[in-house]
């Protein structure tokens, strides 16, 4: 959760770590989740802090794109906030993202061997 006064509980922060065997090895990327007034019985915004290269993320904002995002497309109200990292995490692995080239932000400096960092959500 983002902001300990958020009462709703709808802003988080969530991580991942790039799965292995792809070129998002290595990395943590960083990503918002927003749940509006209407969560769970729609899905919630998305949106990558860390740049990346992904086929259902908007380049230019970080945005999941629902409609390239079959979790965020085909929401269902029992699915959380871990299910969508997990959901995101496999997608990294899938042929169509698992080799395309990545920005250089996010590679070295957030390697995964840095100490001190603070993860919530993290989706190993």
């Amino acid at each position: 959760m983002d902001d300990a006064d958020d009462i709703y509980m709808r802003s988080w922060t969530g991580t991942i770590i790039g799965p292995h065997n792809t070129v998002h090895e290595g990395r943590i990327y960083q990503l918002k989740l927003f749940c509006d007034k209407d969560y769970p019985d729609n899905p919630p915004t998305a949106c990558f802090q860390t740049r990346i290269n992904m086929t259902c993320v908007n380049q230019e904002t970080g945005a999941v794109e629902p409609s390239m995002f079959p979790m965020l497309a085909n929401w269902r109200r029992e699915y959380t906030m871990e299910d969508i990292l997990i959901g995101l995490k496999k997608e990294m692995s899938a042929p169509q993202n698992r080799k395309l080239h990545q920005p250089l932000d996010g590679s070295d400096d957030h390697n995964i061997e840095q100490k001190g960092l603070v993860l919530r959500c993290t989706i190993l």
